[in-house]
């Protein structure tokens, strides 16, 4: 006798009201607002007269200079995430004891158990020129550390931060691979390194484009980092939208910008992934396997 129990689309309405409430809804609003404008020295906005001037302020030279900037950190911090995690993950999940990898996952997840903003903080203190890091090249006779309020000290900053948004898709993933398929690729004269090129790598490929996506999106949009370390030369878009929500209080230009800000990300997300798979499409056709004189 079959059970009756509740359809399944309605296990997914919680979800769905989540997604709702807390994305959708708060992204059509920042939508909305920026049609608006200032009204006035004390207003934040006002919508009863639509336009699209608020996006004619956004492109100017200092937001795209600042878009500049921030493409270059994103595009650089995911590439870093992606060379520092990988061989941590791989390591991880292929070989280390099988007992110690929930210790090893935890070990990864430590930073994520202290605030974000005590964390860059932290390396406000290890990058300054009076901490204990410029101290010890002034020991060796290197000189002081000059690179805190730089791109390059966001750069840091960023890497750290992300760095386990990074590692734990790369983990599930190279952890999916399993042992048999590898044996059998060393069994027919592949090498190690073949073998991780044509077996291990593609089938981790899925949680190589999670991982990257995790780490650039909200690297993309982040803030604090580039408050903290970068000061004027790293400068980053979602410091120019912070900025108008909360100091020049012209809630109309910060939506704009927050809306532009969102498109160049799903736009430079869809080029990435478009040259990607350019870049794969002839190896994909070089290990094409084509059967034929097959007789009937």
């Amino acid at each position: 006798m079959r059970r009756r129990g509740l359809p399944g689309f309605l296990l997914a309405v919680p979800a769905w009201l989540w997604l709702l409430f807390f994305f959708v809804a708060p992204v059509a609003v920042v939508v909305w607002y920026s049609f608006g404008y200032k009204p006035g020295l004390f207003g934040t906005h006002a919508n009863d007269i639509l336009s699209f001037d608020r996006y004619a302020e956004v492109f100017t030279p200092t937001f795209f200079d600042t878009f500049l900037n921030t493409l270059w950190i994103g595009v650089g911090g995911t590439a870093l995430c992606f060379v520092i995690g990988a061989p941590v993950a791989y390591w991880m999940a292929l070989k280390a004891p099988a007992n110690m990898k929930g210790l090893l996952i935890a070990l990864v997840l430590v930073p994520f158990w202290t605030n974000f903003l005590v964390r860059t903080i932290g390396w406000l203190v290890i990058l300054s020129p009076d901490g204990w890091v410029s101290h010890a090249l002034q020991a060796f006779g290197l000189g002081p550390l000059e690179i805190l309020y730089t791109r390059p000290a966001v750069l840091f900053g960023v890497v750290y931060n992300y760095l386990p948004l990074m590692i734990l898709p790369l983990f599930v993933a190279f952890d999916r691979v399993e042992l048999p398929m590898r044996e059998a690729s060393k069994d027919l004269g592949a090498s190690r390194w073949r073998t991780f090129t044509q077996v291990t790598f593609p089938l981790a490929r899925p949680g190589i484009i999670v991982g990257a996506v995790l780490v650039y999106i909200p690297l993309m949009g982040d803030y604090i980092t580039a408050t903290v370390l970068g000061g004027a030369k790293g400068n980053m878009v979602g410091q120019l939208v912070a900025s108008q929500f909360q100091t020049a209080q012209n809630w109309a230009l910060g939506s704009a910008m927050a809306v532009m800000l969102i498109l160049i990300i799903l736009a430079s997300v869809a080029l990435i992934g478009l040259l990607l798979w350019l870049i794969a499409t002839p190896f994909r056709l070089r290990h094409r396997i084509s059967i034929e004189g097959v007789a009937s």
